[in-house]
């Protein structure tokens, strides 16, 4: 009876109609787990001798970490009148993706962050760099200027990508009140230099 208890009830149903139970029964269940466990192993083992000699050969593939040659009389410093609280808070949050002065942390040699934070820094420079300022002409200066404070005013900027491997580019308010005041003076100028 204790045999009869275990079996679907659809067996129950054949064994009161005379159908020999151990037919009924198959192989016991360890050896049915041991057959399909067995070709599971391979596959994960493969997939993992897979991934493995993926994420190696990656590696290989390097892209350009470049820091281009600075002009120092080319930078947002020497060209704007730029006091010690903004500049540091530029050094600390915009340099490294704004500048030609990127430093590169351990982790952008490993493949693929290294080919992500690449891109990154290579848009960020392309958008505005800070290394290259005076090559702008005045009215795309005002334009970067109201820039500026406009994305770290709505927190488009650092990027929130940026900030969890970098905490101390976080702006607080004030610091954000600093560079917006910063850049409305700067734009003063700019436009009564133009005059």
């Amino acid at each position: 009876m204790k045999r009869l208890v275990k079996l679907p009830l659809a067996s129950v149903t054949q064994l009161k109609l005379g159908v020999n139970e151990k037919k009924l029964a198959g192989p016991p269940l360890h050896e049915i787990v041991r057959v399909y466990n067995r070709p599971m192993k391979r596959v994960l083992k493969i997939v993992a001798i897979l991934l493995v000699v993926l994420i190696v050969g990656i590696q290989a593939i390097r892209p350009a970490r470049t820091n281009p040659a600075v002009d120092e009389s080319e930078t947002i410093n020497a060209k704007t009148q730029m006091p010690p609280e903004v500049a540091s808070i530029f050094d600390r949050s915009c340099r490294d993706c704004h500048t030609n002065k990127t430093v590169w942390p351990w982790y952008t040699n490993v493949a693929p962050v290294s080919w992500w934070l690449s891109t990154h820094v290579n848009d960020g420079r392309r958008a505005m760099n800070m290394s290259e300022w005076g090559k702008l002409d005045p009215n795309r200066q005002d334009r970067k200027l109201r820039q500026i404070c406009d994305e770290v005013s709505d927190g488009v900027m650092p990027l929130s990508s940026y900030t969890p491997m970098h905490p101390a580019a976080k702006l607080s308010d004030q610091d954000k009140k600093t560079l917006c005041d910063w850049t409305e003076k700067e734009r003063e100028r700019l436009s009564n230099s133009a005059k």
